[in-house]
């Protein structure tokens, strides 16, 4: 059988062991090859391939349930599931999805883009089959760097507490999340991999019955089964974490062994109660270079499969924002030993890693625990140390109730430097930085500012490193800036809460805030074309918004538009509403931002036009308001 031929997972159950590598060889090149043409994860979904195969070749897909945390190493599920004809289109506009989503297929069981979250779900499942009568397997299958999250922990201790409710999870230990783990729990799962007496028999143990002359080469089931079994023995002290929590522990097992994972896998089955088995991988497995480099091989641009280097863009770019934040705050960190910079599990994607390379003892990575990293933050600033927590946008949610509780709530100065706000592009909904704004803006005691470029974001990393009177928070997009001048040193912090007017004019206001300045800039030099002289206002600040600087502009103009790239309720554009209502000032306000839905995958570019955020729908947007003559526009921006 060829992959392409295979529709269902099912199909696998009566393939022999030579089959079933040939599947897997087959799915690895298809996923290096899609990866290599169009970008997307590499090295995780390469490392279970032989774990998927043989884990589908032990359940009935059509009744079972599998669920993968994150849902990025789910590429050869993915094949194997009846998407290996549309593979081609992996994280393209209306194409597969770089994650699981269970309105894409009858076999994505639940949909994840952030880590820890399967042991909960897959335990809420088996609840819910047990409370029905019903009779099927439930799987959880998890890396050991979302076993770092708080939340897997947390499940775990509630499944091991349920004797007879029936849960296989499977721990993938790569020794890897997206940067090599850190922690207690590493150090732990690595023990258990190393442990001398698992290695013997798992190496030897096989060789060592063969020179029995009842058995020869080949192995009896029974002796099979006591193989495993003085395996089992010899954990028993590694593994007592697990066992003591509830658990049945089985493993290691050799993640690229089809025979020892099926067995496993089979015997985990048989099992009442709550299973572990933990798998040994190695992330970008097959693949010499991913195997050798697996943070840079996480996760690719389009690239040359047979070099490993990025196909090189058709133009130079700017540099990216990511890389300018962290440049400066290297350069800031070495002025002052008082910076910490914090990460969750992210420092290539923050640009922390520089920070980690220049200055060790001025960072901290937490692992996947954002929560965990808030309050840690918390408690630096009592001391009088200057956190700068870096988080993406949409990772920071996990945290919502330590941002409250325990930083603005005892007025803390902790600097919140939120990456990837606004739409991220191929990583999907569950990746989009749409509601920074609005959650953080309700919150006492917190400001919030976003810069127009990267100059200005260096400013602003200043300016949040020297406000001390409480919580400071930044968000900028991902991708490149504009190219603007930049500074190597004797940058000025910005006065807090106050926006500057780029652009006069006495038709429009227009209210931009972060990455939505420059559109609005073009957008205004669209309307001048008609005639429609727009005044333009760089907010800089939602929280405090320079209310001395709009509200006049406001009442003098008397129509205000604001454009933010994240949610419109509860955004930018209602805190300017608000604060105008506020000073009894009555005048027409848009806000123009993401409308009140999810933002599928796609390129930014291609999002942004669907929803009406490229410069000549927003200038149309105001020309209609406005009720002035059509025209077409002589430049597309």
């Amino acid at each position: 059988m060829h992959l392409k031929d295979l529709t269902h997972p099912n199909q696998l159950h009566d393939l022999s062991i030579q089959e079933l590598q040939q599947i897997a060889s087959q799915i690895r090149q298809k996923h290096l090859e899609t990866v290599a043409a169009s970008g997307g994860h590499l090295g995780p979904g390469l490392g279970v391939v032989e774990l998927t195969v043989a884990l589908y070749q032990t359940l009935d897909l059509e009744r079972d349930k599998v669920i993968w945390d994150v849902g990025h190493q789910a590429y050869p599920h993915k094949l194997i599931t009846g998407r290996y004809n549309s593979f081609h289109t992996l994280r393209q506009r209306n194409g597969v999805a770089g994650y699981l989503k269970r309105c894409e297929s009858k076999f994505d069981h639940f949909g994840a883009g952030h880590a820890s979250t399967s042991i909960s779900a897959a335990l809420g499942m088996a609840i819910a089959r047990d409370l029905k009568g019903e009779k099927f397997k439930v799987v959880a299958v998890i890396g050991d760097g979302a076993l770092t999250g708080g939340m897997a922990l947390e499940a775990i201790n509630h499944a091991g507490h349920l004797p007879n409710t029936n849960l296989l999870v499977v721990l993938n230990d790569n020794e890897m999340s997206i940067s090599p783990n850190v922690g207690a729990l590493s150090r732990y799962l690595n023990k258990l991999r190393l442990n001398p007496s698992v290695q013997f028999l798992s190496d030897n143990l096989k060789e060592q019955f063969k020179h029995l002359p009842i058995v020869g080469d080949s192995l009896s089931p029974e002796l099979g089964r006591l193989k495993e079994g003085m395996k089992r023995l010899a954990v028993t002290k590694e593994g007592a974490m697990f066992e003591e929590l509830g658990f049945t522990y089985i493993g290691p097992v050799d993640g690229h062994n089809l025979e020892e994972l099926i067995a496993a896998f089979e015997q985990a089955h048989q099992i009442t109660g709550a299973v572990l088995v933990h798998v040994a991988t190695v992330k970008g497995k097959g693949y010499e270079l991913a195997e050798k480099d697996q943070v840079g091989y996480h996760a690719q641009t389009a690239f040359n499969l047979t070099t490993g280097k990025a196909i090189p863009s058709s133009k130079p770019k700017p540099p990216a924002y990511t890389k300018v934040f962290a440049h400066t705050l290297v350069k800031l960190a070495e002025q002052n030993p008082k910076i910490i910079g914090i990460t969750a599990a992210m420092s290539t994607g923050t640009g922390l890693d520089k920070l980690h390379e220049k200055l060790p003892n001025q960072y901290i990575d937490v692992g996947i625990a954002e929560q965990h990293g808030v309050t840690l933050a918390a408690g630096l600033a009592c001391e009088g140390m200057r956190p700068v927590v870096t988080i993406y946008s949409t990772f920071l949610q996990r945290a919502y109730d330590q941002i409250i509780h325990d930083v603005c709530i005892q007025n803390l100065p902790v600097f919140f430097c939120l990456d990837r706000a606004g739409i991220v592009g191929a990583d999907g909904p569950t990746h989009q930085g749409m509601y920074d704004i609005a959650y953080l803006r309700c919150i006492p005691n917190i400001v919030l500012m976003a810069p127009k470029d990267e100059a200005e974001l260096q400013r602003m990393l200043v300016t949040g490193i020297e406000y001390t009177k409480g919580a400071i928070a930044m968000r900028y997009p991902r991708g490149s800036g504009y190219g603007v001048s930049l500074m190597e040193e004797g940058w000025e912090p910005l006065p807090i809460g106050k926006g500057e007017i780029l652009r006069s004019g006495d038709d429009v206001l227009i209210v931009g805030y972060g990455s939505m300045v420059h559109p609005a800039m073009q957008a205004a030099l669209l309307l001048s074309e008609y005639g429609i002289q727009a005044t333009v206002v760089n907010a800089r600040f939602v929280k405090p918004l320079d209310t001395e600087l709009i509200v006049p502009l406001a009442q003098q103009i008397g129509r205000v538009f604001t454009l933010e790239e994240g949610c419109v309720i509860g955004g930018f554009g209602s805190a300017v509403a608000e604060a105008l209502q506020e000073h009894g000032v009555l005048v027409s306000v848009t806000p123009i931002g993401v409308p009140d839905k999810l933002i599928d995958h796609a390129t930014p570019e291609e999002s942004k036009a669907d929803i009406g955020l490229t410069s000549v729908q927003i200038a149309e947007q105001i020309r209609q308001a406005v009720t002035l003559p059509v025209k077409k526009f002589s430049q597309v921006y």
